[in-house]
């Protein structure tokens, strides 16, 4: 476990030295920018608007620094050649690669905890209300992201970076396209195995509804553990396999 929280350290200093959470501020100035523009359809419906948009642009702030950081980390460290001297101190491949998902997981976790602080500080501002709730439909998005990064993670130990992004957002794509791709009532082997990512959108609930509950909560937590742990373990095979 060392190792991996090692590895894990190693990731997050690499972001911070690299100023990529520093995304993180731009979006923010982008949604302080939206706040005056939105609907003025009255109270209620308006902050319900603010609280769908937020939670998007939440999505997509860490939707790009997951992956920024995830299609690069692992290619890079392979073509520097340092790799090779973090394995050579009795690292395994496997600690390696988790150490590598616990660090992005972390990034993004410190990246959506931000951003929805500020988000929470607009609200405050605009509609006199913290919008507790919003923390709810981070915390779906912080677990979606973390399930991603191992997807994404794995591909990285065979491909380079833009194989990486354009296979991440296609899998994100297919992961949210279930019912579409599958029916609303899909049977077989395919339907077990078929990845889906709708249990952490709760976007909808979040914004116009009254949230979601611990119940729900913890079936997100499984689903996270569930395609986390599948994922990683593919990626650790492939890059096991890989002849460095």
């Amino acid at each position: 476990m060392r190792n991996v929280l090692a590895i894990a350290a190693a990731v997050v200093a690499d972001a911070v030295r690299r100023k990529v959470l520093y995304l993180v501020g731009v979006f923010a100035a982008i949604l302080s920018v939206m706040v005056p523009q939105l609907p003025s359809y009255g109270v209620g419906v308006a902050a319900a608007v603010f609280r769908e948009i937020s939670l998007a642009l939440v999505f997509v702030a860490a939707l790009v620094l997951t992956l920024s950081l995830a299609a690069n980390r692992v290619p890079a460290e392979v073509e520097r050649r340092t790799v090779y001297s973090v394995l050579s101190k009795r690292v395994h491949r496997w600690q390696y690669m988790a150490g590598t998902w616990l660090g992005i997981l972390a990034v993004a976790g410190v990246a959506v905890a931000a951003f929805t602080l500020v988000t929470q500080g607009v609200a405050l501002v605009r509609y006199g209300d913290p919008m507790w709730r919003l923390w709810q439909g981070s915390f779906g998005i912080w677990l979606e992201m973390g399930a991603l990064a191992a997807f994404a993670i794995g591909v990285s130990a065979l491909a380079g970076p833009v194989v990486v992004v354009t296979a991440s957002l296609a899998f994100l794509f297919a992961a949210h396209s279930r019912q579409a791709l599958l029916g609303r009532d899909p049977h077989g082997v395919l339907a077990l195995l078929y990845p889906s990512f709708d249990t952490f959108n709760v976007i909808t609930p979040v914004a116009h509804g009254t949230g979601i509950g611990a119940a729900y909560a913890l079936t997100m937590l499984a689903a996270f553990a569930a395609w986390s742990g599948l994922l990683l373990l593919a990626g650790s095979a492939a890059f096991t396999i890989r002849d460095l």
